[in-house]
């Protein structure tokens, strides 16, 4: 999985930088040292814990650098066998336009599913002035994903779960086939579902990625 390319060392120190005497490279190494070390996870109630672990890196969901561009994911309804989630760092591209104050990480919580099914999945991207849209799975043919994961920094729907556990190790995580960074605290379940499904991602990744009906266009509204 990929992780953070300037990770602290493991005692805990960090390497001074040529600003590190200003005080706005203190305040930037300050941010990206908290984003650094702190991983959040959300709960099976889907309430977010504020949970924070210090970790220097992790293994992530998602291996490639990501635009720094949220975008919006919804669907009526979605099931799924082998559920896994816990949190991790997501990183831009070096000297990203998006990076802001952010020092090119974006805190996430990856959810992993094996096996996932979706009805009316929409997709929106905010391109400024308009959205990219993308819907599927409208009809009688659902979408399908396998080895399904999502970056996400929020999630929302009415979720029920087969067989959780909660507080697992990440690097111990079996029922997706993807491990978390060790040390990080994370959950898994047999089988998840959710209604009314809504989440701002930064990132998705599918083994096979089915979408029956799939209309691309733009819009003046996002989902």
């Amino acid at each position: 999985m990929a992780s953070s390319p300037d990770a602290t060392a493991s005692n805990g120190s960090t390497p001074e930088t040529p600003e590190s005497g200003s005080a706005a490279g203190q305040d930037r190494r300050g941010r990206v040292r908290l984003r650094r070390a702190a991983v959040m996870a959300i709960p099976a109630t889907a309430v977010a814990a504020g949970l924070m672990i210090a970790t220097a890196q992790g293994a992530l969901g998602v291996q490639f650098a990501i635009s720094g561009m949220p975008f919006t994911v919804t669907a009526t309804e979605l099931n799924g066998t082998g559920f896994e989630q816990f949190g991790g760092l997501d990183n831009m591209a070096e000297d990203s336009p998006n990076a802001g104050d952010t020092g090119g990480q974006v805190l996430i919580v990856t959810s992993a599913i094996k096996n996932a099914t979706l009805d009316h999945l929409c997709q929106s991207v905010d391109l400024g002035g308009t959205n990219l849209l993308i819907t599927a799975g409208s009809g009688s043919d659902k979408v399908q994903a396998t080895d399904l994961t999502t970056d996400s920094t929020e999630l929302s729907g009415n979720a029920s779960f087969n067989n959780i556990e909660i507080g697992n190790d990440a690097s111990t995580l079996t029922k997706a086939g993807v491990q978390g960074p060790k040390g990080v605290f994370s959950q898994q379940a047999d089988t998840v579902r959710i209604a009314n499904l809504r989440q701002t991602n930064y990132a998705t990744t599918a083994g096979v990625f089915k979408l029956p009906g799939l209309k691309l266009r733009f819009s003046d509204q996002g989902c």
